[in-house]
């Protein structure tokens, strides 16, 4: 912790030194192989949310069931009963939208991605290598089960199935367009579907304004959102991985898509990231940590290399926020905005 808050602290100096006397002609900063890149800030920063707890709606809703809807796997379910509700997916989006529902009190399990504090209490049901566990969310007796077709594979699929566990399953995809239809979607599962337009309004809202704040800069900056978990796995983001949609709303190029990255995520390397050249890398926290802070990630082959690793341009987010494209995404593009292009741009 003592080397991360020194070398953001050397994060700090590099921003002010190059504030001072690298700022060019348009906005642009002088970087330090001589050539200019798009007014983004210097050294490496956090983007926090004051608060990652989602906002309830309230007064809560009731339920009315039962409600009979489409699941991503392809059949309709019937719920009859949102009295007992485990809610897992890879970013947290279902507990943090059945939170912001008004419906936390019926929150029961829970993965290790939704790390908010209002559901630090509430039972993990992912085993100790982050795999959903079956016998775990057998053991809270739901009576409802959310969950994507990503964090629940065929085999755990059928195990479900043969306990009788009534199963919805959502689109695994995240992208801005698909943050209010998952919201609908979710709220009719649970038979609140009023509450579920009111909380995709004030979603939608918060979205709008908080793009519509985003400073123009051109050219646009590149920014790369990196996947970092040990230096053994370290994945470009490109299309399709939600870090692109994400991207695009905080006035970006996604790099990866730019530099002819095909897939969702494909590992890193010299080759990927020097073609790429981002101004920005985009991490998660605990990403970032596992490959020793900026020290370490600067070690990544080809990193060092990029606009980004000279300047130190790196910006991390809590690993619960950053992908979640859930009730907090409008606070999380502003977070994200101010982080990457200072306070005052």
């Amino acid at each position: 912790m003592a080397s991360l808050t020194c070398m953001k602290l050397r994060g700090v100096v590099t921003a002010l030194v190059a504030v001072t006397v690298a700022v060019g002609v348009g906005g642009c900063a002088q970087g330090v192989d001589g050539g200019t890149a798009p007014a983004v800030e210097n050294g490496p920063r956090t983007a926090v949310l004051a608060d990652t707890n989602p906002v309830p709606l309230t007064p809560s809703p009731t339920p009315v069931l039962p409600a009979t809807v489409r699941s991503f796997d392809g059949g309709d379910v019937t719920v009859t009963d949102s009295s007992r509700i485990i809610a897992v997916d890879r970013y947290g989006t279902l507990a943090q939208t059945v939170y912001a529902l008004g419906l936390g009190a019926n929150l029961v399990g829970r993965s290790t991605s939704a790390s908010f504090p209002a559901v630090a209490h509430v039972p993990n049901v992912a085993g100790g290598n982050g795999s959903l566990s079956v016998e775990a969310v057998l053991a809270l007796r739901p009576s409802v089960f959310l969950t994507d077709t990503t964090s629940a594979g065929p085999a755990v699929r059928d195990q479900l199935k043969a306990a009788g566990v009534t199963v919805v399953y959502f689109d695994p995809n995240r992208t801005m367009d698909g943050v209010v239809p998952q919201i609908n979607a979710v709220a009719a599962a649970l038979g609140v579907p009023n509450a579920g337009a009111e909380l995709g309004q004030r979603t939608q809202a918060e979205i709008a304004a908080a793009t519509a704040a985003v400073p123009p800069h051109d050219p646009k900056p590149k920014i790369a959102f990196l996947y970092l978990r040990t230096a053994a796995i370290t994945m470009i983001a490109g299309p399709g991985s939600g870090a692109d949609s994400l991207i695009t709303a905080i006035g970006g190029i996604d790099a990866g898509t730019a530099a002819g990255v095909k897939e969702p995520f494909v590992t890193i390397t010299s080759e990927a990231m020097i073609t790429a050249a981002p101004d920005v890398l985009l991490v998660m926290s605990d990403g970032l940590k596992s490959v020793g802070g900026v020290d370490g990630l600067a070690k990544v082959p080809g990193i060092a290399q990029t606009p980004a690793g000279k300047n130190h341009r790196v910006v991390d987010m809590s690993d619960a926020a950053l992908l979640s494209f859930g009730p907090n995404t409008g606070r999380v593009i502003s977070a994200l905005s101010t982080t990457v292009y200072g306070p005052n741009a």
